[in-house]
């Protein structure tokens, strides 16, 4: 008897083993489909040309050439990346400020339509953006608000996602930590920034990762209001390198193509791998699940 009670834990602790490793397994297919694009792009950029179109697959070059970036330097793309740098960075900032203040006012603050009008921030989701971009340049238009910094980064203020990332964290917060500020004659501008945003580490840097990696790429926008040289962002500028209709494309190689979209992804790949545990650890609070 004793016997047979000490084997069950050992089959189902076999079994649930057997399970993860399948799951593994899994999860690693699924990263090299994930991964196996981006090492293609990277090896392409560091090709020669005559390497580029070839019968047989090459994974990794038979000769290492910058020349490719070389090409791509040619151009501005030093000021294209400081104008995304700064556009994005700054658009970021105020994007997640203003999601954690509407978060904390949806989950902590009573007034008239609350829940009417969270309802109807998230259905804006639904919204294509390509929809809302056509009336919104428009009155850019009308205004002469085009061509420069603030008609970049004044549409991508406003986050649904950070909204809702810090609405969910804020939502979990103890009343008695809050009852107490108040008692001790603390207003709720300062319950916010005092001690519930200090708080809030984790639905930060998830709300950073998601808005940062947003704006970065974002594209429609910039092309509409952007005309100078000098105004565009990384994505329109390296969007010239399109080996099929770019104004600076490289017929006879994808290498220049793919050396300005490696790149591109350089930025948002560092923040994730930087901040991943603490952006999994966000997301999990904040009860996006899938």
């Amino acid at each position: 008897m004793k016997n047979n009670l000490m084997s069950m834990p050992q089959f189902k602790i076999g079994k649930l083993r057997k399970s993860n490793f399948l799951v593994w397994i899994l999860g690693l297919a699924v990263s090299v489909i994930w991964v196996a694009p981006f090492v293609w792009m990277v090896s392409t950029s560091l090709k020669p040309a005559n390497q580029v179109m070839t019968l047989h697959v090459q994974w990794i070059p038979q000769t290492f050439t910058l020349e490719s970036y070389r090409k791509v330097f040619e151009y501005p793309v030093i000021r294209w990346g400081l104008n995304s740098i700064f556009v994005t960075s700054l658009a970021t900032f105020i994007g997640v400020f203003l999601g954690a203040m509407a978060g904390y006012a949806f989950a902590r603050l009573k007034f008239p339509g609350k829940h009417g009008l969270f309802t109807l921030i998230l259905v804006s989701l639904m919204i294509p953006a390509e929809l809302a971009a056509t009336p919104l340049f428009i009155a850019f238009l009308k205004i002469g608000l085009v061509d420069n910094y603030l008609a970049l980064i004044l549409p991508s203020v406003a986050n649904v996602y950070s909204v809702y990332i810090f609405k969910q964290f804020f939502a979990g917060i103890p009343n008695e930590i809050e009852e107490a500020a108040i008692i001790d004659g603390a207003s709720h501008l300062q319950i916010f920034l005092r001690i519930a945003l200090p708080m809030a580490k984790s639905a930060v840097i998830a709300s950073t990762v998601i808005v940062f990696t947003a704006n970065w790429n974002l594209y429609l926008w910039p092309l509409l209001v952007t005309f100078k040289e000098e105004m565009k962002t990384l994505p329109i500028g390296i969007s010239e390198f399109s080996s099929i209709s770019g104004s600076h494309a490289q017929l006879t190689s994808y290498g220049p193509g793919m050396a300005a979209a490696t790149l591109l992804s350089i930025p948002s790949l560092m923040i994730f791998l930087v901040l991943q545990r603490y952006f999994v650890e966000g997301i999990t609070n904040s009860g996006i699940k899938g």
